[in-house]
């Protein structure tokens, strides 16, 4: 005679309590990041069952969860990646990284979906992206940051370089460390496995900090380390974003499109002049690259 067991779907632990089996379910998610105990998470199984609702709303029925938490379980159940301010060291303007179903969030994944049919999608080579603005403060660094995220989030193999060698922002946004980077690549003074950074918590994104200030970084960028070392990572990477100077102050961004063979053009709205997106598009154009699209920031 052969005995059979069933799977039960719910892991007995002390004292009557349950959990469901399913590591994906809310309930198991919220336990393993310490937002709910296996007391909480019993309580609101039962009324869920109760009242046939969902788990998440007989949680915030109960008051034993809130909406951050329903939030970071979705993204966590969907493998959307999902970062808690207490515990990372990504700085809040990367908000495609906290808040991932916010209204900034939304509109980079929106042009995220455009960049994959206009660009990234056309062909295998087509893997690398210029982010540049004509002026300063005009959000460029911003959207390359949460753009990076967003395609980290998509399952994308994701590397932001941060090419502006002359103002770099991007490790400070990431939290990491900035003495060897970009510069040094191209001075031929470190190797990539030393000086990119992968991000804890966001699965598949990776950043090459500028690094040191070098006096000459025009000069750097057009030698043919540059146009290597994007050839050498393509294999890894699925996308390349790359930040750049302002294409009004320096002759560094068509240099840098040129190279990535694409660039978006950023500015910002009731800032930037006309005359100046014109002036910008033309010069990364006069590179050799193509303007795939502009994005006009509100944020």
């Amino acid at each position: 005679m052969k005995a059979t067991m069933e799977r039960s779907n719910v892991i007995p632990v002390s004292g009557g309590i349950t959990v469901p089996r399913d590591e994906r379910s809310i309930g198991t998610i919220l336990i393993h990041a310490g937002r709910l105990t296996f007391e909480s998470a019993e309580k609101i199984s039962q009324l869920q069952h109760g009242q046939g609702i969902r788990f998440g709303d007989a949680g915030l029925q109960l008051g034993l969860l809130n909406a951050a938490d329903i939030d970071l379980a979705l993204a966590r159940q969907f493998d959307c990646p999902y970062l808690v301010p207490s515990e990372s060291k990504v700085d809040q303007q990367v908000v495609a990284a906290y808040a991932p179903f916010s209204l900034r969030a939304t509109a980079i994944s929106v042009l995220r979906g455009q960049l994959m049919q206009r660009w990234f999608d056309t062909a295998a080579e087509c893997k690398a992206l210029a982010i540049v603005s004509a002026d300063r403060y005009e959000g460029r660094s911003f959207i390359a940051a949460n753009l990076a995220v967003s395609f980290s989030q998509l399952g994308k193999r994701t590397l932001l370089i941060d090419a502006d060698m002359r103002n770099a922002v991007q490790h400070t946004l990431f939290g990491i460390d900035n003495r060897s980077g970009l510069s040094a690549m191209l001075s031929g003074r470190a190797v990539a496995d030393a000086v990119i950074h992968r991000i804890p918590g966001l699965l598949g994104l990776s950043v090459l900090p500028a690094g040191a200030q070098p006096p000459n970084p025009l000069e750097l960028l057009g030698r043919p380390l540059f146009p290597q070392l994007l050839a050498d990572r393509a294999p890894d990477f699925d996308v390349i974003i790359l930040d750049s100077p302002a294409v009004a102050k320096f002759a560094d961004a068509p240099c840098i499109a040129a190279r990535a063979r694409a660039a978006l053009l950023v500015a910002r709205n009731g800032t930037t002049r006309m005359s100046r997106v014109h002036g910008a598009a033309e010069a990364v154009s006069l590179a050799g690259a193509l303007v795939v699209g502009s994005v006009l920031n509100d944020f």
